[in-house]
C-alpha cells in the first residue's frame, strides 16, 4: 500500500538524517507564505517541536538545543509541518512572534540582489533591535 492511499505512516519513522544526524528546516509565516529562516533540527529537536509545537532547531555553532524565542521572546509556534519527497528536508509553518532574524528582521531573508546582479538592498521590515535584545551588534 503506498502513502497516498491511507496508510499510517509516522513522521519519525521516514525521516533521514544526514551523517551529523541533522535535517534542513525551512520555516515559513503560517498565514503569508514568507520564507522566514533555515536552519536544522536533530532528532531531539524534532522530537521536541512535535511535543511542544514551539519550533526547536539544533544550533551548529553552539552545538546544543536551540528553542527559537528563548532569549529574544520571538517564539514561533508551529502550526503545520511538512516533509519533502525524499523525508531528508522538513518544512514548519508557523505563527512568528516578533522576528525570526537574529539581527532583529522579521525574515533571514531580508537582503535581496539588485538588477544589477551585484548590489543588495534591504527588502524587509526591522522589527526590533538585537543590540537591546542580546547586548550586542549582530548585524552582518
Amino acid at each position: 500500500m503506498k502513502e497516498s492511499e491511507g496508510i499510517d505512516v509516522k513522521l519519525m519513522d521516514i525521516v533521514r538524517f544526514d551523517k551529523n544526524g541533522l535535517i534542513p528546516a525551512i520555516t515559513q509565516d503560517y498565514e503569508t507564505g514568507k520564507v522566514l529562516m533555515l536552519a536544522y533540527m536533530n532528532k531531539e529537536s524534532l522530537e521536541v517541536t512535535l511535543k511542544e509545537r514551539k519550533a526547536c532547531y539544533w544550533s551548529r555553532s553552539r552545538q546544543e538545543l536551540w528553542l527559537k524565542g528563548a532569549t529574544s521572546g520571538n517564539f514561533q509556534e508551529v502550526m503545520q509541518i511538512s516533509i519533502d519527497c525524499d523525508a531528508d528536508a522538513i518544512l514548519l509553518k508557523v505563527k512568528q512572534k516578533g522576528g525570526a532574524c537574529h539581527v532583529g528582521y522579521y525574515s533571514c531573508f531580508y537582503r535581496q540582489v539588485e538588477n544589477d546582479n551585484s548590489s543588495l538592498s534591504i527588502c524587509d521590515k526591522l522589527v526590533f533591535d538585537a543590540e537591546e535584545v542580546y547586548g550586542k551588534s549582530n548585524k552582518k
